[in-house]
């Protein structure tokens, strides 16, 4: 994939749970496209398009019946999908970066490796478990996101006391992260960012 090209890709994921949907373009401008019955999952995918800088369209449906775990996890497994996908060889990428972002009382920073190899150490601060889109549901999308992206992110909750400000801090810095360090690097554009020689 040359630097001229945009960076997209399309995954399409469909079990007995859920019908997923998603198309990114890494080189976006941070519009956001996203049809889903879950409306902390669309905010929270609107955070990632617009602090990333990343387009997405998304669509997301599943078993809500049985509550909104299903649909959360596959449209992170799908979103994961994507963005390695459109992340191709790797090459000319900054690879790495650290953004911390406030949310009112809340603070979250989060580091992030394209490392090619999926690793998550999530802490989101909080127990909570209940509602449409707790806590530990946002821990469980990041795991989900970056062990099917193959890259490492780390995320930690510094503060916060409201469980929506915390988990939308968290999206925030997440997004910022992965918008810079799936920067095309104008210094290096041809080369693989590792030692190696290969991000895989």
């Amino acid at each position: 994939m040359s630097p001229e090209e945009p960076r997209k890709a399309t995954i399409v994921r469909e079990t007995g749970e859920s019908k997923i949907a998603v198309t990114v373009n890494l080189d976006g401008t941070g519009e956001a496209e996203v049809d889903t019955p879950v409306g902390f999952l669309k905010h929270m995918l609107h955070q990632i398009a617009r602090h990333g800088l990343i387009d997405l369209k998304v669509e997301a449906d599943g078993d809500l019946e049985t509550g909104s775990h299903h649909t959360v996890e596959d449209t992170a497994i799908a979103l994961g999908r994507a963005i390695d996908q459109a992340l191709g060889d790797r090459k000319g990428i900054v690879r790495m970066a650290d953004r911390t972002c406030p949310l009112d009382e809340a603070l979250t920073q989060a580091v992030l490796d394209l490392s090619g190899r999926g690793y998550a150490v999530i802490n989101m601060g909080m127990d909570n478990n209940v509602g449409e889109f707790p806590a530990d549901l946002a821990r469980h999308f990041f795991e989900a996101i970056a062990i099917e992206g193959r890259f490492c992110l780390h995320i930690r909750v510094l503060s916060g006391q409201n469980e929506h400000h915390v988990i939308e801090s968290a999206f925030k810095a997440f997004a910022r992260a992965m918008g810079d360090a799936s920067r095309l690097n104008p210094r290096n554009p041809e080369t693989v960012p590792s030692t190696k020689g290969t991000l895989s």
